[in-house]
């Protein structure tokens, strides 16, 4: 279990990676006229941030399990590094519950072929979807490389 805990962020930074990856390659597609492989990519997309939920959830409740935390400590104890990772985090979430409702919405619309629905709630959803996933990768960043708490040996 305890190396689940140790391995998941890793995991779910790569896949917050991978949705942005296929978001931008969807919006590329779309913009092309390449409308099989924007609906392959998009459905790709929602299914790897569906498998980063899943494993998110998982890492939380492991981690609870194995140390009682609830989440990982930011320890940096510089202001402003505290204030820009906790601005990045608040965003983060906060705009992170609304993806799988409106991930959900626009998809329907797309497969439905209601044009005109699909790309008034893409307009919405894209840059959410986008901006979730790559601070999704920042918040990785500061918790675990750039400001994690250096260990000092004995």
């Amino acid at each position: 279990m305890e190396i689940a805990v140790d391995l998941l962020p890793h995991v779910n930074a790569t896949l917050n990676a991978l949705a942005a990856l296929l978001l931008l390659r969807g919006y590329w597609l779309i913009k092309r006229g390449r409308e099989r492989s924007h609906v392959r990519t998009m459905l790709s997309c929602f299914g790897v941030s569906v498998l980063f939920l899943i494993c998110y959830l998982v890492y939380h409740q492991l981690l609870f399990t194995v140390t009682g935390q609830r989440g990982k400590p930011f320890t940096n104890q510089v202001w402003l590094i505290r204030r820009v990772y906790f601005g990045v985090l608040i965003s983060h979430v906060l705009l992170a519950v609304t993806v799988p409702f409106l991930a959900g919405i626009t998809i329907y619309h797309g497969l439905r072929d209601h044009r005109k629905v699909h790309r008034r709630w893409a307009r919405w959803t894209f840059p959410i979807w986008l901006y979730v996933s790559v601070t999704g990768v920042m918040v990785y960043l500061m918790l675990y490389h750039l400001f994690a708490a250096e260990v000092v040996p004995v």
